[in-house]
């Protein structure tokens, strides 16, 4: 039997984090970026970047969590478990906006608002329901820290992630950029989901 949850990450899955973004990126991205740019990754800057991310979080909203594949057997007890994805998200800044959007004038809509920077499934344990689980306990930490709306990029020619976000109610809100990957434009697009508000506790007689 096979199961799957997801936790917080721990600073003993920085390898296995660093491993996934790289092994991702050079299969899922192979055909939207250049293939010397992603041969070119530097696993030691990754690396430190999750291990930064993890101990030395910006603030307790931002949050890197991990999906896990434990499988069990009934005769032996629980097997083995593995880090099969993550996601990485926290309030959104800067690096949330378009270039032509006026960042000034957004401060406040921002402060209510999540912004995913990295949402990872190893290809070989994709369509196991690992992304919707990070997905949705990203969205119960969002509201429980009063956020409304939550925001991703995505690249415009990714359909795989595309396809996830809309099946999970997120929709384009019609912002766009593009990033300069080596003189090459590279299209993306982004989206944004509102959040249901927690329902306050019932409150009954004593």
């Amino acid at each position: 039997m096979t199961l799957g949850f997801v936790r917080p990450a721990r600073l003993d899955d920085v390898v296995e984090i660093t491993r996934i973004q790289l092994t991702t990126w050079r299969v899922a991205y192979r055909r939207l970026l250049p293939k010397h740019i992603l041969d070119q990754l530097d696993e030691d800057w990754i690396t430190r970047r999750w291990r930064e991310a993890i101990a030395e979080p910006p603030s307790p909203q931002h949050r890197v969590l991990v999906a896990i594949e434990q499988r069990e057997s009934p005769d032996a007890g629980p097997g083995s478990s593995y880090v099969v994805g993550f996601v990485a998200s926290g309030p959104a800044d800067d690096t949330a906006l378009a270039p032509d959007e006026d960042h000034r004038a957004l401060d406040k809509a921002l402060e209510d608002t999540a912004a995913i920077t990295d949402l990872l499934i190893e290809p070989r344990w994709g369509r196991r329901g690992h992304g919707s689980r990070l997905l949705a306990a990203s969205v119960d930490l969002w509201r429980t820290d009063g956020f409304t709306t939550a925001l991703a990029w995505t690249f415009a020619d990714d359909t795989v992630t595309r396809r996830f976000l809309e099946g999970a109610g997120w929709a384009p809100d019609g912002v766009s950029r593009s990033l300069d990957v080596d003189d090459l434009l590279v299209p993306q697009i982004r989206w944004h989901v509102a959040l249901d508000p927690l329902e306050p506790p019932a409150v009954t007689g004593v």
